[in-house]
């Protein structure tokens, strides 16, 4: 119970938890060495490690920046149209990577084909990120619970899930989210209206020029450790004889300089008292950007160097040679000491900068640009490549299970990766989200822990003395409802690997076939679309700017028909 708390505050990371979970229930005697530590070493962990670094040296090869740019070249002013193309797209390409992967890829080139065509992007964001959720549950790589789930059962002596075993359900359940969003989904997207980026984070009020006086004490001080920037302001612009200067730390203030700087009102009532200086009144939004000099979004994504770091301790401005002005959080404009600021994966920055540092740092696939996309297609032969190989392994394994199981054929397809694309070992590390793979790892552990303390068969009573004169459909649901809502404040896989093991021992309890309630519990994770807290509409929540209250009407009634689906499409498809 501790540990579901944790999970659910969030005051800890989880992979931190999981360590910590292990290590108690090793001490106290509950787990042995062996037992503690067998998830870590189970074949599902190679899997998705292996999944890891064949999409991420897909990414890195801009081979699926040309998926993105056919999206971003589609021409139609049908948004229900559009609609489809979007989640059909996105959720195909989910069915093989990773759904948060796949938003941040379409997530640039659908908000600049939005701007194009005059759509708001708040009508197409939700249902992207919707559609890469909902296409992972087409095979059982197509999200980390699926491979979890997979892996667990078959550490229970059952056959482990096939890779498009899922294929009937998931599709029925992909296509049924396209017709509800396309129907009745579109009627409750709000339709915020496009505005000027300086509108949208009220930078307009907190800009102004400043000339430096020929007796000013800011003269030969350096920008950044002027007095000025003792005062919290931000200097993001020098005007010297003329010409446009980005400030860097070596730049020394001169006698006649105009700089644009950013500050609080009540702050620029004290600069007017101080002598050596010139306010120049407030500047309209055009003077931000011209032909040189241009505003742009950026959003952080997952695998962002830049998450949990501040802009001071990442060194952005001299790594991108961009000026953060204001960040987006959760609808919160942060205007202020925003150098100071942990920045989170979703934060949405807007910057300024010379058109071809813009260009230079999407290419690091550090963040997305939002509201324009150019494609980088720099390896495509290693692309296709990297293509030809990943589906070489997944047919193998088609045809061959029983010689080439799945973990082999993808260890292997990852490894001529690494070396098709030159990868040095510490990229192709840094590819894997370990954190991911210790939660599973760790939480299988949490399962041999409750079946062997007679947890999971003491709950298993109560939920059969409960709802068993109900019939086992109506604990089939019962299980379903409770996973929904275990994921709302837990990760999708925590909450299956938490609910799995009791709905295991209720199956035996019953006399039934456990694999439909295990891969019930495993779609009912990856289906819960209330809330913004998955990762992929993380990603969307700020670009769209969405409301919390945008995905409770939109999300729950989508949820709910998803979950009949599976309460009474599972077990037609896997016999009780």
């Amino acid at each position: 119970m501790v540990a579901i708390t944790l999970f659910a505050t969030e005051k800890l990371s989880v992979d931190a938890v999981t360590l910590m979970l292990v290590i108690v229930l090793t001490l106290t005697g509950i787990l042995t060495i062996d037992e503690a530590f067998s998830g870590f070493s189970s074949d599902f962990i190679v899997i998705l490690a292996s999944v890891f670094i064949i999409s991420g040296a897909l990414q890195e090869t801009g081979i699926l920046d040309s998926l993105g740019a056919q999206l971003a070249r589609v021409k139609t002013k049908s948004t229900d149209f559009l609609l489809v193309v979007v989640m059909a797209f996105s959720g195909s390409v989910s069915a093989f990577m990773n759904n948060t992967t796949v938003t941040a890829l379409f997530l640039g080139p659908l908000t600049s084909l939005c701007n194009r065509l005059g759509i708001s992007p708040s009508k197409m964001l939700m249902p992207l990120a919707f559609a890469s959720i909902l296409g992972g549950t087409c095979t059982v790589i197509g999200t980390s619970t699926n491979v979890a789930v997979s892996g667990y059962i078959a550490k229970a002596g059952m056959q482990p899930i096939g890779l498009f075993e899922l294929l009937p359900i998931g599709a029925l359940l992909f296509g049924i989210g396209i017709v509800y969003m396309v129907t009745i989904g579109k009627w409750m997207l709000p339709n915020h209206k496009v505005t000027a980026l300086t509108d949208q984070y009220a930078v307009r009020e907190y800009l102004t020029e400043i000339k430096v006086l020929d007796d000013s004490p800011l003269v030969g001080q350096y920008v950044f450790e002027s007095d000025l920037s003792k005062m919290n302001f931000v200097i993001l612009r020098v005007i010297r004889a003329k010409q446009n200067i980005m400030p860097r730390s070596t730049t020394v203030i001169e006698a006649g300089d105009v700089m644009l700087v950013k500050g609080r009102i009540d702050e620029l009532v004290k600069v007017k008292e101080t002598e050596g200086i010139d306010i120049k009144g407030d500047l309209l939004a055009s003077d931000l950007q011209n032909e040189d000099i241009k505003l742009a979004e950026i959003i952080i994504t997952p695998r962002s160097p830049l998450v949990n770091c501040t802009l001071k301790q990442s060194h952005f401005l001299q790594k991108y040679g961009l000026k953060v002005l204001a960040i987006h959080r959760h609808r919160s404009y942060v205007r202020e000491k925003i150098g100071e600021i942990s920045l989170l994966m979703g934060d949405v920055l807007l910057v300024q900068g010379p058109a071809e540092k813009l260009e230079g740092a999407q290419a690091t696939n550090d963040f997305t640009i939002l509201g324009q996309f150019t494609q980088v297609l720099y390896k495509k032969r290693r692309g296709f490549i990297t293509i030809g190989v990943f589906l070489l392994a997944i047919f193998t394994n088609l045809f061959f299970p029983e010689q080439m199981p799945l973990a082999i054929c993808f260890l292997a397809a990852a490894m001529v990766v690494v070396v098709v694309n030159k990868m040095t070992a510490e990229r192709a590390y840094h590819l894997v989200d370990w954190r991911l793979l210790i939660l599973i790892g760790g939480m299988s552990a949490f399962g041999i822990a409750m079946e062997k303390t007679g947890a999971s068969a003491y709950v298993a009573d109560l939920i059969v003395n409960l709802l068993e004169p109900l019939g086992v459909m109506a604990i089939l649901a019962g299980f379903v409802l409770l996973t929904v809502l275990l994921t709302q404040p837990m990760s999708n896989a925590a909450a299956a690997l938490v609910v799995l093991p009791v709905a295991m021992q209720v199956a035996q309890q019953l006399h039934v076939n456990p694999r439909p309630f295990a891969i019930a519990i495993m779609l009912a994770a990856s289906v819960s679309l209330i809330t913004p807290f998955e990762p992929s509409c993380i990603l969307v929540y700020g670009p769209g700017k969405y409301r919390f209250k945008d995905f409770l009407q939109t999300g729950s009634l989508l949820t709910l028909i998803m979950m009949a689906v599976i309460v009474f499409m599972v077990p037609m498809l896997w016999k009780l």
